[in-house]
């Protein structure tokens, strides 16, 4: 589908608007903004536009809608698939609308345990307004001092916390958004139930800015913890690590928040590449666990005897509990260091995969080896958060191989294959970051066609003219019937 430049009316139209904080045209301005995190994808813009509220956001929605022309929503520009990038069909022609300055949270309710928060509202800024106020916000992941309120909506971001609290989908409790033609969804109220048919909310949470813009969010809250425990655990397989897990849910219930699966070889990276790391343990093990557990302030106790009795067991082979904060941040800088350590190594074919969870020791060992077969030499090392049963599975160059040249021959063909062994495996070729531009080609070859004609259908009723980020989610119509 093509889609006209904006005119000079609208773009004259959203200068005066905006003003020079919210518009610019200057190549020099939008040049930071139109490569994606992992620096693979540059595309173009028309403009840079930055609506500095809700209304404004109607106003640059609505008269885009009269022009027929794309809009491409970015919040921190840290997705990992591509999906905040201008280009494709809209290539050069598109506005992007950047949300951060829409910054502002607008309330905190403990006694509702919600927050409203605007789309451009950062992740770790959003954990300190309501810390102040004795709540946190149960989600976190590594890029919290970029990623925003709106782009974790918008890809159902997941993170370190799914276990116990769920992804955005569970968080959200209202929206405020614009609609494809310039119309507002007022949503923002805390309702813990609301039976009024369809929940359009859940449409926008995961769209990936196709079927609207948000602005705003009522965000649920939780108290805050007393006290936290984080250990770090060295077992001899992924199945142990299942089993451990399940015995301190059983012993901790819902104290157990996190429980992160690190192989040797991730961990080895970590040490060799990040400055300031140090092995947590004496010896070297084939997996590690990093598990946190809040509660009272015997939470580092409990943790202990149970991690002790597992020991005794022979379920795991040494623990250590961090003594302080300062080394409970070092142990989870290990974990949240490994996709740059892995970076620095060299270039690798990266995967965000779900399985069932009870599958996932098994997939990880049965994917690495079937992968190896179908490409010699390379070099798989999956990670990620057991509890939820989501796989970071990423596929390294033979050792020795030039890895942008292999990269550039080889990473399409090996990700065909690994979200095609995913998805005959029960799973999901995209567990937190979403489809974007990267991953579309292969949804379109691998989704279930109902599936994929119940979301066209959905784009189609409520983004008929589709400028709501096209290119991103969906696949285009030819690589719909595998052209």
């Amino acid at each position: 589908m093509a889609f006209p430049a904006p005119s000079t009316a609208l773009l004259d139209d959203l200068a005066e608007r905006l003003g020079p904080q919210g518009f610019t045209t200057d190549p020099a301005d939008l040049a930071p903004w139109l490569t994606d995190w992992r620096r693979r994808l540059t595309g173009a813009a028309a403009a840079l536009v930055s609506p500095a509220s809700a209304e404004d956001a109607a106003f640059v929605v609505a008269r885009a809608a009269a022009e027929g022309v794309a809009i491409v929503p970015q919040g921190g520009n840290s997705s990992m698939v591509g999906g905040a990038t201008p280009a494709g069909p809209a290539e050069g022609r598109a506005l992007l609308v950047s949300m951060r300055r829409m910054r502002g949270i607008r309330s905190v309710s403990p006694a509702d345990n919600a927050v409203v928060a605007e789309a451009g509202v950062v992740l770790a800024d959003l954990h300190d307004a309501v810390e102040a106020r004795a709540r946190r916000f149960p989600l976190s992941l590594a890029a919290k001092g970029n990623a925003t309120v709106g782009g974790l909506i918008s890809t159902n971001a997941g993170g370190t916390q799914v276990l116990r609290f769920g992804p955005m989908r569970s968080l959200v409790l209202g929206l405020e958004a614009v609609l494809p033609d310039g119309s507002m969804l007022h949503g923002l109220a805390p309702l813990r139930k609301d039976n009024r048919g369809y929940d359009l909310k859940q449409l926008l949470i995961g769209g990936e800015g196709t079927l609207g813009l948000v602005t705003a969010a009522t965000l649920r809250l939780v108290p805050a913890f007393e006290a936290r425990a984080v250990g770090w655990i060295g077992l001899k397989s992924a199945e142990d690590a299942l089993s451990l897990l399940r015995l301190l849910e059983d012993r901790l219930g819902e104290a157990v928040e996190s429980f992160e699966l690190v192989p040797a070889e991730g961990l080895a990276l970590v040490l060799r590449h990040i400055p300031d790391t140090r092995a947590p343990l004496a010896e070297s093990w084939t997996w590690n666990v990093l598990v946190e557990t809040v509660g009272g302030g015997d939470i580092g106790e409990r943790l202990q005897a149970e991690l002790m009795a597992a020991i005794e067991q022979g379920l795991a082979g040494d623990a250590t509990i961090a003594a302080s904060e300062a080394q409970a941040e070092a142990l989870w800088k290990l974990r949240e260091s490994l996709s740059e350590a892995e970076a620095r190594d060299g270039m690798a074919a990266k995967h965000d995969i779900a399985v069932p969870v009870a599958d996932m020791p098994g997939f990880m060992a049965h994917a690495s080896a079937a992968v190896v077969a179908r490409f010699p030499g390379v070099r798989p090392i999956a990670f990620g958060h057991l509890g939820d049963g989501n796989v970071h599975f990423n596929v390294r160059a033979p050792a020795g191989d030039d890895d942008k040249a292999w990269f550039k021959a080889q990473a399409a063909s090996i990700s065909r294959f690994v979200h095609g062994f995913v998805t005959e495996s029960g799973g999901s070729m995209s567990a937190e970051h979403g489809i974007g531009r990267f991953k579309r080609a292969d949804f379109a070859a691998l989704a279930d066609p109902v599936r994929l004609a119940a979301m066209r259908a959905v784009k189609a009723a409520l983004d008929p003219a589709g400028i709501m980020n096209p290119g991103a989610l969906l696949p285009l119509a030819e690589e719909a019937h595998g052209q």
